[in-house]
């Protein structure tokens, strides 16, 4: 067989391949989140003791979430950390259509640096410093899915879902924001040190607490075995 021969082989078995790992993924189920696991995260965290704070209604709609969690965390020597987790089911998308740098710069704040951190235990995450009226605030965001954390955004997620529907058939995803004061007297690496092991912690309670996402068959399953009881 001639090398063009070859060629054309090889790419009418990718686009086969591909075609009919499309089908398969269209045959699948449709896929309902049930973020019930979200509604018993604690509000402690450590030291670190949080009151839930409801989300505006505008920015609720904005943010089209399946489930929102905002909270205002307070240590017992006053420090304050603010936390936004999104969850996006895979019918969602996986990942929210607004990214913390654009929401900032939509409701005025500026945008002083962007840098990416390496927190540790795996997770990596993207590190902003911010400021308004002299307010500056350092704040920490990344991507966690029922896969795997630490991701920061674009190929990183794009490959996740990818996987992820082809291995188990969902790709649901999330937004994680933490965020602290920086006040006049303190520079970043103090306030780093109080945020990322913050957002180590915050991450592993996330992992414990992932929504489960139930094929339409196992949903009416469990709605009549819940029915029986």
């Amino acid at each position: 067989m001639s090398r063009d021969g070859l060629l054309s082989g090889l790419l009418i078995a990718t686009l086969l391949a591909v075609g009919a790992g499309a089908w398969l993924l269209a045959l699948r189920p449709a896929l309902r989140v049930d973020a019930s696991p979200l509604g018993s995260l604690p509000t402690q965290l450590g030291d670190w003791v949080a009151v839930d704070v409801p989300l505006d209604s505008t920015v609720e709609s904005m943010l089209r979430a399946d489930y929102n969690v905002q909270r205002a965390y307070e240590h017992p020597l006053g420090e304050m950390v603010w936390v936004y987790f999104g969850y996006y089911g895979t019918e969602r998308g996986g990942r929210p259509e607004h990214t913390p740098t654009q929401c900032f710069r939509a409701h005025g704040w500026e945008v002083l640096e962007h840098r990416l951190v390496d927190a540790g235990s795996g997770l990596r995450l993207n590190e902003m410093i911010v400021s308004l009226d002299g307010d500056r605030q350092l704040v920490h965001y990344w991507f966690r899915s029922f896969r795997s954390t630490g991701l920061r955004g674009g190929l990183d997620q794009t490959m996740d879902r990818l996987l992820g529907r082809l291995l188990r058939g969902r790709a649901d995803g999330s937004l994680v924001r933490v965020s602290t004061t920086l006040y006049d007297d303190e520079d970043v690496v103090s306030a780093r040190s109080r945020l990322l092991p913050f957002a180590r912690a915050f991450d592993q309670q996330l992992a414990e607490h992932w929504p489960r996402e139930l094929s339409g068959a196992e949903s009416e399953t469990a709605q009549v075995a819940g029915s029986l009881r």
